[in-house]
């Protein structure tokens, strides 16, 4: 059975699978077993899924019929490939505008970030396969429809896009507070990706040793930080101003 963003039971999940539904996240009953999960488990082994294993109750709270045990949500656009996507960009475009999420998680923060990413002419969002927002219903609305205006890839890692990025002459920059480098110095006339990460712990320090270049906002208030849909937004103008 199928709603809008959820379908629960092995066999649908199976059939969601293998039909190459862009699935967000599948939640597994703890301890599950039997045959047919493992049929379940085979088709699993095929792709690089984003799974949580869960008590019973959560899947009652998810579902709205016999889940026997696996939940999945269905993303309501088809993600992208990242090659795919990049490569015609690049060669259509001379300065070509990226922006990475690094495991930004709240729904409504991402939905947020894509709407002023569209304004802002953003060509592509890359995010990760495993620790991203899904798509959902909010996400949707709160993006205000820009998520179907934009191409939205996946990838196994942030990192891995980064080194691809940065072979294919895109510099990267990363919003982070560790740096006295403002966002103000960057020559965003090129080529650029922008990474953002996490709301509660930031670009992560792997990733923060493979960028270009880190940049930060100044801040002149008591508060330290920005919400992170605030922070990308000051980031994705000042590109926009530089190129106007």
């Amino acid at each position: 059975m199928k709603d809008a963003t959820t379908i629960f039971g092995i066999r649908a999940v199976i059939e969601a699978i293998e039909s190459g539904e862009s699935i967000d996240k599948i939640f597994i009953q703890k301890r599950l077993s039997g045959e047919l999960f493992s049929e379940l488990k085979k088709s699993l082994s095929k792709g690089n899924y984003n799974i949580s294993y869960v008590p019973q109750e959560k899947l009652y709270n998810l579902s709205k019929g016999n889940h026997q045990g696996v939940v999945a949500k269905i993303s309501p656009i088809a993600f992208k490939g990242l090659e795919e996507t990049v490569e015609p960009i690049l060669e259509k475009k001379e300065a070509p505008f990226f922006l990475l999420l690094d495991q930004v998680n709240d729904v409504r923060n991402f939905g947020a970030i894509i709407r002023t990413a569209e304004c802002c002419g953003v060509d592509a969002i890359i995010i990760p396969e495993k620790g991203a927002a899904p798509i959902n219903a909010d996400t949707v609305k709160t993006s205000a429809g820009a998520v179907f205006k934009i191409p939205i890839c996946k990838v196994n890692h942030i990192k891995d896009a980064v080194f691809y990025l940065q072979s294919s002459g895109i510099q990267t920059v990363a919003a982070t507070e560790k740096t006295d480098d403002l966002i103000y110095d960057i020559d965003f006339k090129k080529p650029s990706a922008i990474i953002m990460g996490n709301e509660a712990k930031g670009v992560s320090p792997s990733i923060l040793k493979t960028i270009d270049h880190k940049a930060k906002l100044p801040m002149h208030g008591e508060i330290a930080s920005l919400n992170v849909s605030v922070a990308c937004g000051a980031f994705l103008y000042e590109v926009v101003r530089q190129r106007i």
